[in-house]
């Protein structure tokens, strides 16, 4: 029996490809098989920093009651620090006085990781997704660490969109180019294109990646980014052959997007604002839960049938699904 839920994921489907705003990375076929299971992604230019923490925790909420589907928010913010749980406050360099001058608010999160920059240029990515709807590759749940290796890969193959070679350094998470990465000698280290940290709660993931664009670097003099003091940072535009080429970060956002969706294995849908993330999650919560969940048990357990049979009628135990 198909859920209101269901047909309205499939009306949306439609309408988005009639709209040529979907961008498949698995095929149809697959794909009918599948559960509440795709990426919509929003691009919503700049945001306050704040204001893109309390979106996370709007979303997760959502996707944690089933009424979203996985959600990848794209954006840039205005210059900031962030310091993650384990942020050593050293890392920064600069002081109070020197951070208000430059206007850098400082914000301290649950996010893994050290101090980072966000600012103009750089396309921050916060994937709020259900890791319990992702597999990996042995077919059981996605855990943390493979979700951020997941992560690595698809902006690895955003740098190779635009002709640049990066990836990954061993013990150290992140996306990285040049040294024993690039063409030359491998003799100068390598430089960090793409900072990641994630926090996960109820199996929800929030925070995600700072991917620098056309990132003004000189603003990463303010830290040790990440805390790795002999790893410079980079940009894409820096690392570019013809940097001229470069589009804007809105086109760059949707390019990362569709790489989600191919290393994800998801069906990728562009939803045009939040105001239509939040009719359908309202949709969907007018729609009630799906029969049976998946973690409906097929048979009454033994406990539940004690209670409920009386002696001597056998006839009136709960009917077994």
């Amino acid at each position: 029996m198909r859920s209101a839920f269901a047909g309205l994921f499939q009306q949306r489907v439609h309408e988005c490809a009639r709209r040529g705003l979907v961008d498949f990375g698995v095929t149809i076929g697959k794909m009918a098989t599948i559960k509440r299971t795709m990426i919509e992604y929003l691009y919503l230019g700049r945001v306050a920093y704040d204001e893109g923490l309390r979106l996370q925790a709007e979303i997760a909420r959502l996707r944690l009651q089933g009424q979203v589907c996985n959600v990848l928010l794209l954006l840039e913010h205005p210059p900031v620090l962030t310091l993650g749980r384990n942020a050593d406050h050293s890392n920064v360099l600069a002081s109070d006085e020197l951070l208000a001058r430059r206007g850098v608010t400082l914000h301290e999160i649950d996010r893994g990781g050290d101090v980072t920059y966000h600012g103009p240029g750089q396309l921050v990515g916060y994937p709020i997704f259900d890791l319990r709807s992702l597999r990996n590759a042995s077919g059981g749940r996605l855990g943390p660490v493979d979700f951020v290796r997941l992560m690595e890969e698809a902006l690895i193959r955003l740098c190779g969109v635009f002709g640049v070679k990066a990836g990954r350094i061993a013990g150290l998470t992140g996306v990285w180019c040049g040294g024993a990465l690039g063409q030359g000698s491998g003799t100068e280290p390598e430089r960090k294109i793409c900072a990641i940290g994630i926090h996960v709660a109820r199996g929800i993931t929030s925070h995600g990646f700072a991917f620098n664009v056309t990132t003004d670097l000189r603003d990463f003099e303010l830290i040790i980014p990440c805390g790795i003091p002999d790893h410079p940072v980079t940009s894409l535009e820096r690392e570019m052959e013809q940097p001229e080429k470069l589009p804007g970060l809105e086109a760059v956002a949707h390019q990362a997007a569709r790489q989600f969706g191919l290393v994800f294995g998801e069906p990728v849908l562009a939803v045009e604002s939040l105001a239509a993330l939040r009719a359908q999650a309202e949709a969907a919560a007018g729609a009630g839960p799906e029969f049976p969940a998946e973690d409906t048990p097929m048979r009454v357990p033994a406990e539940v049938e004690r209670i409920t049979q009386r002696p001597g009628h056998a006839e009136d135990r709960p009917v077994r699904a």
